[in-house]
C-alpha cells in the first residue's frame, strides 16, 4: 500500500481588528477562543502553547491537532492578525472542518479586511 501526504492549508490575514479586544493581547482569552473553535469544528486538540508579549505586543498561539495544527499571531498595535489552519486528509477529508475552524477563529476578531489563501498540500 502506498500512502501519500494530502492536506489542506488555509491562511487568513486580518486587518482592521479592534486593538483593545481581549483576543488581541490576552493569551488566556485567545487560548479559550481557539480551543472552543477547534471543538466546534469537530477537530481534536492534543497540545497547545500561547505566549503573550509585553504591551503593546500581542499573542502567538499554536494548537497541535490530531489532524495537524493551527497557529495565530496578533498585533494589537497594528490591528492585525494572521491565522493558519492545516489539516491532514489521510484517513478522512477534513477540508470542511478546516474551513469551519478558520471561520470560527476569524469571527472572534471582527476584522474590517480579510485576505485568504488555500493551498492543497501533498497532492
Amino acid at each position: 500500500m502506498i500512502w501519500r501526504m494530502h492536506g489542506l492549508h488555509l491562511t487568513a490575514d486580518l486587518r482592521g481588528c479592534a486593538p483593545a479586544q481581549p483576543l488581541m493581547a490576552d493569551a488566556a482569552a485567545l487560548r479559550v477562543h481557539c480551543l472552543q473553535a477547534v471543538a466546534q469544528a469537530g477537530l481534536r486538540a492534543v497540545g497547545e502553547v500561547f505566549h503573550g508579549f509585553p504591551a503593546p505586543g500581542g499573542v502567538t498561539g499554536v494548537v497541535l491537532l490530531a489532524e495537524s495544527h493551527l497557529a495565530v499571531h496578533t498585533w494589537p498595535e497594528l490591528g492585525a492578525v494572521t491565522l493558519d489552519v492545516y489539516v491532514c486528509n489521510l484517513h478522512a477529508d477534513n477540508s470542511a472542518r478546516a474551513a469551519a475552524l478558520l471561520a470560527a477563529l476569524e469571527a472572534g476578531f471582527g476584522a474590517a479586511h480579510r485576505e485568504h489563501h488555500r493551498v492543497v498540500r501533498g497532492a
